[in-house]
């Protein structure tokens, strides 16, 4: 007889198969997928919904081709990741390559800081910064903060930088506010062009003009400030903003800015450690799902 499939079971069970998770996976996938068992099924959820927003595939292809090829009873009719088995959600992660696996676990690397950060102050709350640590939390529980600070850092290009020891991070109340102005490229995309870092003294740690090394279509001067001839002669780089981003943020700095993650996407920065005033402050002419802008 045929050993029971992962599929067996109705995609709304949520109950731990029994089975091995990755009978019918090349071996060397195993490891891999081992490492990401350890994460909890929201976890998972998250990084499938994430391949889902961003087109990606794995060796059997997006989310929808894998239950069709896979789940002979139910196929994509339920494609929901939320209502699948942890086992299946795994199966699926594992059939991307090496360098989306290393993506992946950093992810649940993330999801583990923030839980150790939740532990740490509801045990150690006499000993840390409230404040700041508050508004670090509100953010990270903000709905929109994991579709919006989930970067695609497994792209070239993208730096990620660690908190360290929650110990560490946790006693540092210190804030750095970040704002920086972009310019629209002829390819469609954005780039930076001026970087500005200030600490909680209002003491200026960053001020600089970026080469953004590739043709602008738009300065949008009124904006930004800057023009093409402010650009002539620059020479500071993106990777050159990223290595001074990776200075001044050491032992757990706290970095600040409204609508934080579009100046961490421009940047090419992955950092965990925000506050995003866009999420913590409320405006009574806003719906709930809206964030205000400066202007609001």
């Amino acid at each position: 007889s045929q050993p029971p499939s992962l599929f067996d079971a109705r995609p709304s069970e949520d109950k731990p198969s029994t089975n091995n998770p990755f009978p019918f996976r090349c071996p060397r996938t195993r490891p891999m997928g081992e490492r990401l068992a350890g994460a909890e099924k929201e976890v998972l959820v998250e990084i499938v919904r994430f391949t889902q927003k961003n087109g990606l595939k794995g060796a059997e292809g997006g989310w929808k081709d894998f239950l069709a090829r896979n789940d002979k009873k139910f196929g994509a009719s339920v494609s929901d990741p939320k209502k699948r088995t942890k086992d299946v959600l795994l199966v699926f992660l594992v059939t991307f390559s090496k360098d989306f696996q290393k993506y992946f676990r950093k992810l649940v690397r993330r999801h583990a800081e923030r839980r150790a950060i939740e532990q740490y102050m509801n045990e150690f709350s006499g000993k840390i910064s409230p404040e700041q640590q508050k508004l670090v939390q509100l953010t990270t529980e903000h709905l929109d903060y994991r579709k919006n600070y989930y970067f695609p850092s497994y792209q070239e290009g993208w730096k990620v930088m660690r908190i360290g020891k929650v110990s560490s991070s946790m006693n540092s109340g210190a804030m750095l506010a970040i704002d920086c102005e972009m310019v629209l490229c002829h390819d469609g995309t954005e780039a930076v062009v001026r970087v500005c870092v200030v600490d909680n003294k209002l003491e200026v740690k960053l001020d600089t003009l970026v080469n953004p090394l590739k043709a602008v279509a738009d300065y949008r001067t009124h904006i930004t400030g800057v023009s093409k001839k402010d650009l002539e002669g620059v020479t500071c780089s993106l990777v050159d903003i990223q290595k001074s981003l990776k200075k001044i943020l050491a032992k757990g700095k706290i970095l600040v800015g409204h609508s934080l993650y579009r100046d961490l996407y421009v940047l090419k920065f992955d950092y965990s450690r925000v506050i995003d005033t866009a999420y913590i402050f409320k405006y009574a002419n806003l719906p709930t799902t809206s964030t205000a802008s400066l202007n609001s």
